[in-house]
């Protein structure tokens, strides 16, 4: 079994990406991170991957705040296509993935989300989750599709909710839980692909 090539698409500051990138230095995931890619030109993850030497660049959204066009979409396919990409993985990506891109990588765009899917879709999460009154949430991560956070589940990690927590700190322990969760995932789905 070979070492699969990561794709990233990341929004902010790339603290999944990280989890990644330190699974596999510590030999917990056998992976390669090919390109990190983000629809913010001054985002940290981008920062992050040039430190370690890997290549970065920005989706150009055409000044598109929310929307995620087509051809910013194909040219994101084309680039992790050059890339040698064979797994994508959105880490804190906040556009919406539609075709062409899912066309590009059919069962290959993964996902994490704060929250035990389907409950708690969309933005914010934790703080849904607290406004709700749930004794427990947690974090999914799950294959993309056309829906907004729909596709199929891979794995989940159960979190409790306390009667004191606030939004923030709710958000502090599910992005430990995404962390652990995440690389493990893609270890476990990129087997399966690679078999």
């Amino acid at each position: 079994m070979g070492m699969i090539t990561l794709g990233i698409l990341g929004s902010g500051a790339g603290s999944n990406m990280q989890a990644i990138l330190d699974a596999i230095d510590a030999g917990a995931l056998d992976a390669r991170v090919g390109i990190v890619l983000s629809d913010h030109p001054d985002a940290h993850i981008l920062e992050r991957a040039e430190l370690k030497g890997i290549r970065a660049g920005v989706i150009d959204c055409s000044g598109h705040s929310m929307k995620f066009p087509d051809v910013a979409q194909e040219e994101t396919a084309r680039k992790l296509r050059e890339a040698g990409v064979e797994l994508v993985c959105l880490a804190g990506f906040m556009r919406m993935v539609k075709r062409p891109l899912l066309d590009a990588f059919p069962s290959r765009i993964l996902n994490i989300h704060p929250s035990l899917l389907p409950v708690f879709p969309g933005l914010e999460a934790w703080r849904q989750a607290v406004e709700a009154g749930v004794s427990e949430s947690g974090v999914t991560v799950h294959l993309v599709d056309a829906g907004m956070d729909t596709g199929l589940i891979l794995g989940q990690e159960r979190v409790s909710v306390f009667p004191d927590d606030t939004p923030e700190m709710l958000h502090a322990r599910l992005q430990a839980a995404e962390h652990r969760l995440y690389p493990a995932v893609i270890g476990r789905y990129a087997a399966q692909l690679m078999q």
